[in-house]
């Protein structure tokens, strides 16, 4: 084998050429191994490269010649590995030329798979020679052949001289890609930056960053899920994306992130809580690594299964009290990801983390403005009510009753229900129970359960997510998660779908709930105080109403009684709402007839307070003498036909001289509705709407008069003729 000194300088001057000419790898070892050919037979070059400290190694380039379809390269090879109990520590122990026989090798190593490839592929020999760079063993040039070489010492002289050269064109070739690696860096870093100083919505910042990153690491599936504290080590789904089936290269689509719904999505982050611990750590799974991950965790098999991934990388973004964050890329190609794709995402993990801290913080921004805003509403809702400081208007034994119940349970958080007739004034008593507790300072959010159709009280109490169901156009919290801090008042909770009465047991149970078409755990401390009309020991009877939940619900129950009981109390909110109401529709304050007062407190009251509340609105609105006017109208049962009185002085208290009211027959309170709006009509020539129309003079929205007329069959025309 032995060559002339012109052969010598001519393949050293062309590999020094090609050396400093030829920048890319491939081309460049390629053409080492065709000038080598030329002097020395070979069925196989390989290079293998240590690290400084000369404890691990890993295989930089190979070329096969004469050998057919050779087996692919295993993913281990391609990594660093340990030198130790491997027959490459022999080599290190004494850095020279090595020719050796692999079966004497394989005798002592028989379990080292790259030597058991060669030898099964009819390889037999090799010649291992050291490369230094600088006085330093930077790795062996590995000549592999059939039949034993036969090397002269001149051979082997050329032969280290090439090393040399070989060494110093994998250090230029190392350097060229780090220079290459660290620049493709900088452009990503800097795209993902200006991606974050112009975008602030959450799905359209992570498609530019994720769409950025797949132009250096190629993937089919990013996504970004974050454990936050409380979650008992769930991770959601924060920001998903997935190029389509059968579109390798098409564009990354946002994943729905209320695909998972139910039970399927407890079975999602039990999952994800059986992983958890294999996302605290950096990784890079692939072919055989990856599908034994499949083997040992559900959440990888499925991913396996369902998703034909076969390589993942695992990056987390940060692992602290408060949650964890991890962002994770998957590929159906086993070899889809290298250990440069993970230092690449690792690089970018700084820039990620910023963006979910900007994004939380916004998100969070834009919660508190609305509950803000909603709390605003609210609490000017209470300071305009022109009510007592408890506002509760009597003094009859039954009002000092529940004047007592409040005292005793507003200090604690107790769950109050609050029962009685239709009217009684249950809303008032949530609200005096409210103004004594220490929660005060907070709103008092009310919901009423009956007056919102069956789908959409969910969204009312919960929130909901954008895209949740059709018109959900934006995230929305709801009257729980509002109410944090203060109080949640549960008006006519009798009229709960039973769907829903489970989800509500939750929450006074656990505190806890999700917005609809969300997985995210929320808390709530918002004290419950509930209302209904309805006696629920008859629903849970009927299968009408969960026992457990009106025993939650029950805890603290106050009674109110109806107005026929109390009737003491008649003639102070007569006072009252007399007060407040001529306030409120700018009309002086006419005083009352002793006869109409009797009638007053003869009535029965079916409609309660809230039926007297609107019969003297009636009264106010029509009235043009000096007294109040409850004769010659449909003002109420009782009093639509009181004779015409005589003048007389204001009543200041109820006098037992007082005629009884008529006997005339009762009109139904659909009927008296609408013969008040026919009055009105009359008075307006048939005008509903304007100044001079009739929802002015009866204080209501044109919108809701002419429903109400439409409901009740009164035509404009009819009436203006």
């Amino acid at each position: 084998m032995a060559v002339s000194t012109n052969q010598d300088e001519s393949l050293l001057l062309h590999l020094n050429e090609a050396i400093a000419t030829i920048r890319d790898k491939e081309q460049l070892f390629q053409t080492i191994a065709r000038k080598l050919r030329l002097i020395f037979p070979f069925e196989m070059m390989g290079i293998s490269i240590f690290d400084k400290e000369l404890l691990n190694k890993r295989l930089f380039f190979k070329s096969y010649n004469s050998i057919d379809a050779p087996e692919p390269i295993p993913y281990g090879t391609l990594v660093f590995t340990p030198i130790a109990n491997s027959p490459v520590e022999l080599l290190v122990r004494e850095p020279r030329i090595h020719h050796i026989e692999l079966r004497d090798y394989l005798q002592h190593y028989a379990d080292f798979e790259p030597f058991l490839r060669l030898y099964r592929q009819g390889i037999r020999y090799m010649t291992m020679a050291p490369m230094w760079l600088n006085g330093q063993l930077t790795g062996f040039l590995i000549l592999a052949t059939m039949r034993p070489p036969a090397y002269q010492p001149a051979d082997e002289q050329l032969l280290e001289k090439i090393t040399s050269l070989v060494a110093v064109a994998v250090r230029n070739s190392l350097d060229f890609e780090e220079v290459a690696r660290r620049e493709q860096q900088r452009t990503l870093q800097l795209n993902v930056t200006n991606a974050l100083l112009s975008i602030k919505q959450r799905e359209p910042l992570f498609r530019a960053i994720a769409e950025e990153l797949a132009q250096v690491v190629p993937f089919d599936y990013f996504g970004i899920r974050v454990q936050r504290a409380g979650q008992r080590e769930t991770f959601e789904g924060f920001a998903e994306f997935a190029r389509p089936d059968n579109a390798p290269h098409g564009a990354l689509l946002a994943l729905d992130p209320n695909r998972h719904r139910g039970s399927q999505q407890q079975e999602i982050n039990a999952m994800y809580q059986q992983v958890g611990g294999l996302l605290q750590a950096a990784g890079l799974y692939r072919g055989d690594d990856f599908r034994q991950l499949a083997v040992r965790y559900p959440a990888m098999r499925y991913a396996y299964d369902e998703h034909h991934v076969r390589a993942m990388l695992i990056v987390p973004i940060w692992q602290r009290a408060d949650g964890a964050a991890v962002l994770l890329l998957a590929s159906p190609d086993p070899d889809g990801f290298t250990p440069d794709s993970l230092t690449t995402v690792q690089a970018l993990v700084p820039q990620v983390a910023l963006a979910l801290e900007n994004l939380f913080a916004f998100e969070q921004i834009e919660e508190l403005k609305a509950q803000v805003e909603q709390e605003r509403t609210y609490l000017i809702d209470e300071i305009n009510t022109d009510r007592p400081v408890d506002g509760l208007v009597g003094t009859s034994p039954a009002l000092q009753q529940v004047r007592q119940r409040i005292a005793q349970v507003a200090g604690t958080d107790a769950t109050v229900l609050i029962t009685g007739e239709t009217g009684t004034g249950k809303e008032v008593v949530a609200r005096a129970l409210h103004q004594a507790s220490p929660r005060q300072g907070r709103a008092l959010v009310k919901i009423n359960c009956a007056a919102l159709p069956a789908q959409l009280i969910e969204s009312e109490l919960f929130g909901h997510e954008k895209g949740a169901f059709t018109g959900a156009v934006e995230r929305r919290i709801g009257k729980f998660e509002l109410a944090n801090g203060g109080t949640i008042f549960l008006d006519e909770v009798g009229e709960l779908p039973l769907d829903l009465q489970a989800k509500l047991l939750r929450v006074l149970q656990e505190k806890e709930f999700e917005r609809l078409g969300g997985n995210r755990v929320l808390t709530t401390d918002a004290r419950v105080l509930a209302a209904t009309n309805r006696v629920l020991e008859d629903e849970v009877r009927a299968g009408r109403f969960r026992a457990d939940l009106y025993y939650r619900l029950n805890v603290f129950p106050i009674q109110l009684a109806p107005l026929r009981e109390r009737p003491q109390d008649i003639e102070p909110l007569v006072q009252y709402y007399l007060a407040s109401l001529s306030k409120r529709l700018a009309r002086p304050p006419r005083p009352i007839r002793p006869v109409d007062m009797a009638a007053l407190l003869a009535y029965s009251w079916p409609g309660n307070i809230r039926e007297l509340e609107h019969v003297l609105e009636q009264a106010i609105i029509v009235s043009q003498g000096p007294w109040l006017e409850f004769g010659g109208f449909a003002a109420g049962p009782a009093l639509r036909a009181l004779p015409a009185a005589a003048p007389a002085e204001p009543l200041a208290g109820p006098s037992p001289e007082t005629a009884p009211a008529s006997e005339a027959p009762i009109k139904t309170l659909r009927e008296q509705e609408r013969d008040h709006i026919l009055l009105a009509l009359r008075r307006t020539g048939g005008r509903v709407s304007g100044a001079q129309g009739a929802a002015t003079l009866l204080d209501i929205n044109p919108k809701t008069l002419e429903a109400r007329m439409k409901k009740l069959g009164i035509r404009r025309t009819v009436v203006a003729n």
